[in-house]
């Protein structure tokens, strides 16, 4: 695909959120399941109200994202990022925080746990009893839930992103082709 940037009628169109040609493996699924978007509607706002920043929360859900590699959450969040004023620098590192001066002890913590709980540890817990100290030490319960359920609910729409393959840069109800 193509990163060229073309003009026409004095528009310019940036071909990688145009996504010519790009088409959804499966439907819209929501037709399927119209209960689902009421409970995901549901759990997204308990999360987005909880205690936990927004920012937060968004860095954390973009680095599950590069973790599971879906190119749908990816450019959603980044640009749900960009919308909150979030620098270019702090996005870009969010796949390389550990070494990166740009977040902060909390956020630190929140990318440590989406990454223990979306990446296989052969040699034991992926949450383990230190970190979960260390993220008590940050986050009070209700904090903690928040983060647990926002990654829950990305969880949730992993397999949708990977296997139905909504097309990215697209709002909610219009990012199927079928």
């Amino acid at each position: 695909m193509s990163t060229s940037t073309t003009t026409t009628d004095a528009t310019t169109t940036d071909a990688t959120t145009e996504q010519d040609g790009i088409k959804s493996r499966l439907p819209d699924l929501t037709h399927l399941f119209p209960d689902l978007s009421k409970l995901s509607g549901a759990v997204r706002n308990a999360v987005w109200n909880g205690p936990v920043s927004k920012t937060t929360i968004s860095l954390m859900l973009f680095r599950g994202a590069q973790i599971v590699g879906s190119t749908y959450h990816a450019v959603s969040l980044t640009d749900q990022l960009r919308k909150a004023g979030e620098s270019e620098k702090r996005i870009t590192a969010v796949a390389t925080w550990q070494s990166a001066p740009y977040f902060t002890d909390a956020e630190r913590i929140a990318l440590e746990l989406v990454e223990a709980v979306l990446t296989p540890n052969p040699y034991g817990e992926r949450v383990s009893d230190e970190l979960f100290a260390r993220a008590s030490a940050l986050y009070d319960e209700d904090a903690l839930w928040t983060l647990t359920m926002a990654i829950g609910h990305f969880s949730l729409f992993v397999p949708v992103a990977l296997i139905a393959k909504p097309i990215p840069g697209r709002p909610i109800g219009k990012n199927y082709s079928k």
